[in-house]
């Protein structure tokens, strides 16, 4: 069985950077989302270590070893960007392919746009791309769900992070294990007088991709390091914005693929079905969008051979 190392790395963006790791040969930089770790993608490392890549998973700005600045406004997509990028050079190397999940998917995604010399493909996970838009972010989002969308929810200081922490174990367990009520909606709206977690029902069992163990490392980072830094991910969505005017208009050119749940709350609305229709005008070397059945949110976790066929067969065809 090919063995997972952790060694830190200082990226190019100033960043000193807990990675895990496994292979050699072309580099493929895996990005996790919220609320996770270079952990979500256990299945992935080893996997593509042994058909014949580079595979490293790193803790991303704000995350378990990693860590991060305190100051809010140091979240920033060019900042992520600019970690992940980073990376590139500082582990040897001349590009990478980059994959997401989650908030990872629009660092690749970004990354991809931004800097295709060092981007030889892209993989987003759950989350498509979607054009920058003519708004602030918040503000279309308070347009379209209203002031109970949990991005919204997020921008408070203090409120969310308090309710993640005060019971942290269960908290995942709900997130992680859970299953969400997103009513008529079909959107996660926080409950009038209540948080976060009340979306979701706490399950009477893991299923069968989440064991104990599993639920055990996250609320060990999270209960050592904290939701703050990672919350500030979501407190930069208009600072972002006004940071990347430079890219109105702009396509992702490298090779791409999509992989997403077919009961996954992201895309499993009529208006990301849409954006996905027509995602071959922003990603013109779009390759494949992979649709896999019975599958929510956790995309590589819940459904690891089949992300790594995907991932391998498009890695294949670069």
């Amino acid at each position: 069985m090919t063995e997972v190392s952790h060694r830190f790395v200082e990226s190019a963006s100033g960043l000193r950077m807990h990675v895990a790791e496994a292979g050699t040969g072309p580099l493929v930089l895996l990005l996790h989302g919220f609320p996770e770790s270079w952990y979500s993608w256990r299945h992935q490392l080893t996997a593509l270590a042994e058909a014949g890549y580079h595979a490293v998973a790193p803790d991303q700005r704000g995350y378990g070893r990693t860590g991060g600045p305190e100051e809010v406004e140091k979240y920033t997509i060019p900042h992520l960007v600019g970690d992940a990028l980073g990376l590139i050079p500082a582990l040897g190397a001349q590009d990478a392919v980059v994959v997401g999940h989650d908030w990872g998917a629009p660092v690749a995604w970004a990354s991809a746009q931004f800097r295709p010399d060092l981007v030889r493909g892209v993989v987003g996970l759950s989350v498509p791309p979607g054009p920058r838009s003519t708004a602030a972010p918040t503000a279309v989002l308070r347009h379209l769900f209203g002031e109970a969308y949990y991005m919204l929810y997020f921008q408070q200081r203090g409120v969310p992070e308090a309710e993640l922490q005060r019971d942290v174990r269960a908290g995942l367990r709900r997130l992680l294990g859970g299953r969400g009520e997103f009513g008529a909606a079909g959107v996660p709206l926080v409950p009038e007088g209540g948080g976060f977690l009340d979306i979701f029902r706490d399950p009477e069992v893991l299923p069968d991709w989440l064991t104990e163990e599993d639920l055990d490392f996250y609320a060990a980072e999270f209960e050592e390091h904290g939701f703050a830094r990672p919350l500030n991910w979501y407190r930069n969505l208009d600072r972002s914005w006004e940071l990347t005017a430079a890219w109105q208009g702009a396509r992702i050119t490298p090779p791409a693929l999509l992989v997403a749940g077919e009961r996954d709350v992201v895309v499993a609305n009529r208006a990301a079905q849409d954006g996905i229709d027509r995602l071959a005008e922003f990603v013109p070397d779009l390759r494949d969008v992979v649709w896999l059945p019975d599958t929510g949110h956790w995309t590589q976790q819940e459904r690891p051979k089949e992300v790594n066929e995907a991932l391998i067969a498009f890695l294949a065809g670069l």
